[in-house]
């Protein structure tokens, strides 16, 4: 309704760089495209850079013949029109756009807060690295705008569009940020249900006990190796399968605490293949 496009839609992009439809409005008679995912490369890495510098970015007619622009040759610098709103699009870009039957756009950037991944630093690290430095921004995704007809909409117009995209991401980012706390107290939660499980029964307790190692981590299945003999909670390997996933431990991965891995095929286990 503030803008008048005939579609508009919310694009996320995912931690592989594709992106997803998560939230769309359209007008009567439109194709939808919620829910739909399409590849990193169609919107490729120099165009996100350019999304970062230029937040805003608005065609006004995917048909309109581009203008040649010439540099002085007194400038000593060649000229970026990176920053500039008159940049004419690729003519890949004008192609896509065709095809889906949008003649102008108006494309919006969502930026946001990177923090610092959980894994690696606690909470009082990150809060003195934070102090000490910038956050780091994000291209989290894109709010666009389609239209079946050219459209031009005015500065002020972008101006307060690009104004809700800052108050979009800030919120954003603070969702980030209670994922990331609720996280960090589930993390000191099953620490302590561990302790007081190996506590009661070291280290039988954590499978025969309950809540068990199973209630920690979420899982399918759990094992327990203890003097030569398996103790099995929920769906596991076989006996047999799970020795010979107990050898290739101990012959590449002695030297380490522990391996963690969602592929024992990508982690080099010969018989990932035979587990199903």
């Amino acid at each position: 309704e503030l803008t008048g496009y005939d579609r508009l839609m919310a694009y996320k992009f995912h931690d592989d760089d594709h992106g997803e439809v998560i939230s769309e409005i359209t007008k009567p008679g439109l194709e939808p495209y919620l829910g739909l995912h399409y590849p990193a490369t169609d919107i490729p890495q120099a165009a996100r850079f350019l999304f970062m510098k230029n937040k805003v970015r608005m065609i006004c007619d995917c048909h309109a013949k581009p203008v040649k622009v010439y540099q002085d040759e007194k400038l000593g610098l060649d000229l970026t029109l990176c920053g500039s709103t008159l940049r004419a699009p690729h003519s890949c870009h004008l192609k896509y756009m065709e095809n889906m039957g949008s003649i102008a756009s108006l494309v919006m950037a969502v930026v946001i807060n990177e923090g610092e991944d959980e894994d690696d630093n606690s909470m009082v690290e990150q809060q003195q690295q934070q102090q000490q430095q910038p956050k780091r921004k994000r291209l989290w995704g894109l709010v666009v705008c389609h239209n079946t007809t050219p459209r031009f909409v005015p500065f002020p117009l972008r101006y307060a569009c690009e104004f809700l995209m800052q108050v979009f991401a800030i919120h954003v980012s603070k969702e980030f940020e209670l994922e990331n706390q609720i996280r960090e107290k589930n993390i000191l939660r099953t620490q302590t249900l561990l302790c007081d499980m190996l506590m009661r029964n070291a280290p039988l307790g954590i499978v025969t006990q309950s809540p068990n190692i199973m209630d920690l981590v979420k899982c399918d299945g759990a094992a327990l190796l203890y003097n030569n003999k398996f103790w099995r909670l929920g769906l596991t390997p076989t006996e047999a399968q799970m020795r010979d996933i107990v050898l290739w431990l101990t012959e590449c991965h002695m030297d380490s605490t522990g391996l963690s891995t969602d592929s024992l095929y990508d982690a080099g286990f010969p018989g990932a293949l035979a587990l199903g």
